[in-house]
């Protein structure tokens, strides 16, 4: 196989790649990825006003394009699908990208597992599971009318062993890893082999969402649970978005074309160190 070959393996012009999550840290990196590499992204978001000004900031060969949605809303994502084949026709991928945690779901000094609000955990259970298990329902299934597609999930590394303080977001993830595993095999099986299911365990990068438990909001020095994370981190860092999009890329294009139903760990060796 030639230079020439391979290189069309990742050119992804003319495809349409609907991405959950891609205002987020990682999500809009992802999507600057996809449309420097020639995609049509569809931004499902649900403020659009925010999601306009992350694309507008981005420039490449593909074509950018924002829809309002809720990920774990049905009736917002069947709306949205529809104005996405009305515009592009198709949906050659997704990325699952959406997902968080809540403080309130998280123990603490002053919270304890016992005390955890109801709300706060249905919250992320909804977001990382149900919102990945349904625009996989809503967009699978136009995947499974032509025959093939990419759906591709951001999982996390407390999936495979839980997290301290994090236990309904480390549930919630492992459940998107079972799922994922689950879904590879149903739409190959009942539909087409050329469907094909994957995801993505990012390590430890620093997000909106947990920078200030990593580092001081003050000094901006490792707090202990941050210096824990490096120390067991082989390469001594922290992920940078950019570290994830090789293998979004492996995962999304026909280079990976005969693997389904894996989840990828992006962990700077974490997974691999036993501590000593």
């Amino acid at each position: 196989m030639d230079l020439a070959t391979l290189t069309k393996m990742y050119d992804f012009t003319g495809r349409t790649v609907v991405v959950t999550g891609g205002t987020g840290v990682l999500g809009r990196v992802m999507v600057g990825a996809l449309i420097g590499c020639g995609a049509n992204v569809v931004v499902l978001a649900r403020n659009r006003a925010k999601a306009e000004s992350v694309i507008a900031e981005m420039s490449g060969a593909g074509r950018a394009f924002v829809v309002a949605g809720d990920a774990t809303k049905r009736d917002e994502l069947e709306r949205a699908a529809e104005s996405v084949i009305a515009e592009f026709g198709r949906v050659d991928c997704l990325v699952n990208g959406a997902g968080g945690n809540h403080p309130q779901a998280t123990t603490k000094p002053d919270l304890s597992f016992f005390d955890l609000p109801e709300e706060a955990l249905r919250f992320v259970f909804e977001l990382n599971l149900l919102g990945t298990i349904f625009p996989s329902q809503v967009f699978g299934r136009q995947m499974a009318e032509q025959g093939e597609g990419v759906i591709l999930n951001i999982s996390s590394m407390s999936a495979f062993r839980p997290l301290t303080r994090v236990l309904t977001y480390s549930a919630a993830k492992a459940g998107v890893n079972s799922f994922t595993q689950w879904l590879a095999v149903h739409l190959a099986q009942e539909y087409s082999p050329r469907i094909r299911v994957n995801a993505i365990a990012p390590g430890f990068f620093l997000t909106e969402q947990n920078r200030f438990l990593l580092t001081d909001e003050a000094t901006g020095r490792l707090t202990a649970r941050g210096q824990s994370i490096i120390n067991h981190t082989p390469m001594g860092r922290f992920g940078e978005p950019e570290d994830l999009l090789g293998t979004m890329l492996w995962l999304l294009s026909p280079a990976s074309g005969f693997v389904t139903g894996i989840v990828v760990p992006v962990d700077g060796g974490f997974s691999a160190f036993g501590g000593v």
